[in-house]
């Protein structure tokens, strides 16, 4: 089983890489920014690449709209709904 802080680490890493975030470093990513209507200044196509990226990476499916609105609120909340669903890590 994944640590916490390793999974919200990694997953700073794939936001950047996904969103091709070149001027970010994770540690420029706190756990509660918001990721939209916050500082990173995300929109409706850096979304999708989230809901993408958590497909691929973590076999994990967000269905709804309302189900994503939920879970990429921050980096907490995502890696929350990671350890809740996936079962090998």
């Amino acid at each position: 089983m994944i640590e916490p802080a390793a999974l919200k680490l990694k997953l700073k890493e794939q936001i950047i890489q996904y969103l091709n975030l070149k001027d970010l470093k994770p540690e420029d990513i706190k756990d509660d920014d918001l990721l939209f209507g916050g500082d990173l200044e995300l929109d409706s196509i850096d979304s999708l690449e989230i809901v993408v990226l958590l497909e691929r990476e973590y076999g994990l499916k967000i269905n709804n709209a309302n189900e994503g609105r939920k879970i990429l609120i921050d980096v907490n909340r995502m890696a929350e709904y990671i350890i809740a669903n996936k079962t090998d890590l």
